[in-house]
């Protein structure tokens, strides 16, 4: 017998999956064995706050000016974009001075 597993499963909310029960063996249950007793899933805080990052992730861009996006991109696209190369350097030393370099 072979069982495919293929995440779709439902899904649930994180104050849900924080709280749910999932018994042990529900193979052994079907098969009218000993169940051991349910186990319940705690979240750990950084859990938590990954989970709420995913969420506001997924709502959209935060943060973003997808006006200049859409311009940058409509520049780079009819050839008008121009890259200001000692910005660029001046930029990437900065960086690399304040990693430490």
């Amino acid at each position: 017998m072979t069982h495919k597993i293929d995440g779709s499963g439902p899904v649930l909310r994180p104050q849900e999956a924080a709280a749910r029960t999932v018994p042990t063996s529900s193979a052994s249950a079907a098969r009218g064995e000993p169940v051991a007793p349910a186990e319940s899933i705690r979240l750990t805080g950084e859990a938590e706050g990954l989970q709420a990052m995913a969420r506001e992730l997924a709502q959209g861009p935060a943060g973003i000016d997808m006006a200049r996006v859409n311009a940058l991109r409509e520049a780079i696209a009819d050839g008008s974009y121009q890259v200001d190369a000692q910005a660029v350097a001046s930029r990437m030393l900065e960086l690399d001075r304040l990693l430490g370099g």
